[in-house]
């Protein structure tokens, strides 16, 4: 049978931001028999994330990463239909999905990474399964209850970074839900932030390409800041670090504005910082989703019954084609999808 597959072209530098060159597409083959415990899997859609930038370089900086092999297939979370099986746990027309899910157009697995999954989970839309009711959608849910300590009453004020990606967009609608009387988002466009207000009810919006953030916090958040949501460290964090209460919560989720340079994860803070962390009693723990693995059955029920009801909305920017995957991933790092950037491989 042939493929399509996208290979690992080069690696980008470390203190570089990745190109399209970076990846290269492959015509393949793959081997028409099946061994035993394998299944033959179409892809439906690839999904691109930030923490990939990490994989790009020989050492990913975190031990729970592999780094991407040069000319070698590049790999990720997806989802799709067996179309053929040898496989005990999985059977034709079953949708599927795995973390190390090769970019291909078809991929032999073997049944033991294959996840089954109910597409009815995300009311029908498959692409909902790599995001708000996948992974992503774990990480801002689970993020927020275990680091984030809302209570309901307790007329707390939260911030999200990144607030119009994948995981900011579901975060900050989960701190409303669980009793942020308000919530305030920090992104890069005024289309994003018309998003936030529009569309996930975030109670006002800050667009730091173009506005005075220190200042806009402080008018968005004049009783201070309780929770943040981190997704981009950097700067930005700085801002909001200063701005928060004592006693407050950072749930370190993310630092995509330093995934492009040659510093270990998560990045050193300046001074400043530190003493207002120490000084506030602030607690910022990264938080790790794989750790929290237990409650994932449980959390992806809610997250699929919260959109279901319409509680939750969900972003998505759609890309057909694997041929385009380099091209999307560049443009997911330098902000240029509103929600889940999801690359459409097949029907």
């Amino acid at each position: 049978m042939h493929v399509q597959r996208v290979v690992l072209n080069s690696r980008p530098g470390k203190n570089g931001a990745p190109g399209p060159e970076n990846f290269r597409l492959e015509e393949s083959t793959l081997a028409p028999d099946l061994k035993e415990e394998e299944a033959l899997v179409r892809t439906l859609y690839l999904s691109v994330d930030p923490y990939m930038r990490c994989r790009m370089n020989e050492d990913t900086g975190a031990e729970y990463l592999t780094p991407w092999q040069l000319s070698a297939c590049v790999d990720g979370v997806g989802i799709g239909v067996v179309e053929s099986s040898r496989c005990s746990s999985c059977s034709v027309g079953d949708v599927v999905t795995s973390f190390n899910w090769l970019w291909q157009t078809h991929v032999v697995m073997k049944g033991s990474i294959l996840q089954k999954v109910d597409p009815q989970l995300a009311g029908g839309h498959l692409s909902y399964l790599l995001g708000a009711v996948g992974l992503t959608g774990l990480t801002a849910l689970l993020g927020v209850r275990e680091k984030g300590h809302v209570t309901k009453g307790a007329n707390q004020t939260m911030v999200v970074s990144g607030a119009a990606g994948a995981c900011g967009s579901i975060a900050g609608q989960i701190g409303r839900l669980d009793g942020c009387v308000s919530v305030v988002g920090i992104c890069g466009s005024e289309e994003k932030c018309r998003a936030l207000l529009d569309d996930l009810g975030f109670s006002a919006a800050i667009n730091y390409r173009q506005e005075d953030v220190p200042a806009r916090l402080k008018e968005c958040c004049p009783d201070g800041v309780d929770v943040y949501f981190d997704n981009v460290g950097g700067p930005i964090s700085d801002t909001v670090i200063a701005q928060m209460n004592s006693g407050s919560h950072v749930i370190l989720c993310g630092q995509i504005s330093q995934y492009n340079k040659d510093v270990p994860y998560p990045p050193p803070l300046s001074e400043e910082t530190q003493e207002a962390l120490q000084s506030k009693s602030i607690t910022r723990e990264r938080f790790m989703v794989l750790d929290y693995m237990s409650k994932a059955e449980a959390a992806l029920t809610e997250l699929g019954q919260g959109i279901k009801s319409g509680q939750i909305k969900v972003l998505e920017t759609v890309v057909n084609g694997i041929e385009n995957m380099g091209d999307a991933f560049c443009s997911m790092m330098k902000g240029g999808n509103i929600g889940k950037q999801i690359i459409k491989i097949s029907e």
